[in-house]
């Protein structure tokens, strides 16, 4: 499966352009997790940058649960037991409040 899809992309609002929003009106566009860790990010916001790589900036829930920036290309490299990242191809119509609420 492919981590990023063209229709996705498509989605993302540019980077920092959500900066201020109440997190009830942040969506979230696509949700990664893998299979053999706590790891999840939500991606709210991303451009690809000078060297053609997706900068997404979301909320991650891990061991320490936080804001933050991630690369697509780091994504597609991690393997833990030989398994990769996966994205939910069932998520869709939650905010960064249902994240940071821990509703989802």
């Amino acid at each position: 499966m492919k981590l990023m899809t063209k229709a996705i992309e498509k989605k993302l609002p540019a980077l920092y352009s959500q900066d201020g929003k109440d997190p009830k009106d942040v969506k979230i566009i696509a949700k990664f997790f893998h299979p053999m860790s706590s790891y999840t990010f939500y991606a709210t916001e991303g451009e690809r940058n000078e060297d053609g790589d997706l900068i997404m900036f979301g909320y991650v829930r891990s061991q320490f649960n936080e804001l933050g920036y991630v690369s697509l290309k780091e994504m597609e490299a991690v393997r833990v037991r030989g398994l990769p990242m996966e994205r939910d191809m069932y998520f869709e119509n939650h905010t960064l409040a249902d994240v940071k609420e821990r509703r989802l």
